[in-house]
C-alpha cells in the first residue's frame, strides 16, 4: 500500500462520494484500500479548494518558477565561462594576416 500514487480523478471522486453522502468514509477506505488519515487529508484539501483540489497551488508554481530561474542562471553562467575560454583561445592564436 505504501508509495502508491493516486490520480486526481480518483481523489475527487472519493471526496465527492463522501460529500454527497453516497458513501461513508470507512466504506471508501475499504473499497480503495486507503488509510483513514490519507482520506482525511484528501477531504480537507477538497473542503478547502473544492474542484480545484489536488492541482498545484500557488506555492508550488512559485517554487517551480524559482527553480527554472535558477537553472537558467546556471546555464547562463556556463555559457559565459565557455565564451571567456573561447575568447582566450582566440587571443592566443595568431591570425592569418600576421603570417608572412
Amino acid at each position: 500500500m505504501k508509495g502508491r500514487i493516486h490520480s486526481r480523478e480518483l481523489k475527487l471522486e472519493v471526496c465527492r462520494q463522501i460529500a454527497n453522502g453516497d458513501k461513508r468514509p470507512a466504506q471508501v477506505c475499504r473499497e480503495h484500500e486507503l488509510s483513514a488519515s490519507l482520506l482525511m487529508r484528501w477531504r480537507k484539501e477538497y473542503d478547502r479548494r473544492g474542484e480545484a483540489a489536488f492541482t498545484p497551488g500557488p506555492d508550488s508554481e512559485v517554487e517551480a518558477l524559482e527553480e527554472k530561474v535558477a537553472n537558467l542562471e546556471r546555464f547562463c553562467g556556463q555559457l559565459a565561462w565557455e565564451n571567456a575560454l573561447l575568447k582566450k583561445g582566440l587571443a592566443r592564436k595568431p591570425s592569418r594576416s600576421d603570417t608572412p
